[in-house]
C-alpha cells in the first residue's frame, strides 16, 4: 500500500512538471501581439518599436472605410475592409526606422496617413 502511494505521488509530480513545462514552452513561442487601428486619416498608435528577429502577430483594424498599411522596405502589406480586422504574422529582419503608408485609397487625407516603425537590436 505504501509503495502504491509513493508511485501515485511520483506520477502526479511527473505529470505536473510536464504540464508546467509545456505551458512555459508555449508562452515563449507565442508571438507578441501588436494592434493598430486605422481611421480617416491616421493610424493609432502612430509609432511602434519592435525588436529585430522577434515574431509578432500584427492585428490591423479599420474603424471606418477600407485601409491598408505597407512598409515597402520590409516587404510588409496588410489590408482591412471597412469595419473589419486582419491578422498577419511578421518578423522584422532589418533594423532602422521605417515609415509605412496607407495602401488603400481612403479619401482626401489618404496621402498623409503614416505609421513609423522603429526596429532595434
Amino acid at each position: 500500500m505504501k509503495n502504491r502511494f509513493v508511485r501515485m505521488v511520483l506520477l502526479a509530480g511527473i505529470a505536473a512538471i510536464a504540464i508546467i513545462s509545456t505551458g512555459v514552452q508555449w508562452a515563449q513561442t507565442s508571438p507578441r501581439r501588436i494592434e493598430v487601428t486605422a481611421k480617416k486619416f491616421a493610424f493609432d498608435p502612430g509609432d511602434i518599436t519592435l525588436k529585430k528577429g522577434e515574431p509578432i502577430m500584427f492585428i490591423f483594424k479599420s474603424a471606418d472605410v477600407s485601409h491598408g498599411l505597407r512598409f515597402r522596405e520590409l516587404n510588409f502589406d496588410v489590408k482591412a475592409r471597412a469595419g473589419s480586422t486582419s491578422e498577419v504574422q511578421f518578423t522584422p529582419e532589418k533594423t532602422g526606422d521605417f515609415v509605412g503608408h496607407c495602401s488603400v485609397f481612403c479619401g482626401s487625407g489618404h496621402g498623409s496617413m503614416k505609421l513609423t516603425l522603429h526596429v532595434v537590436d
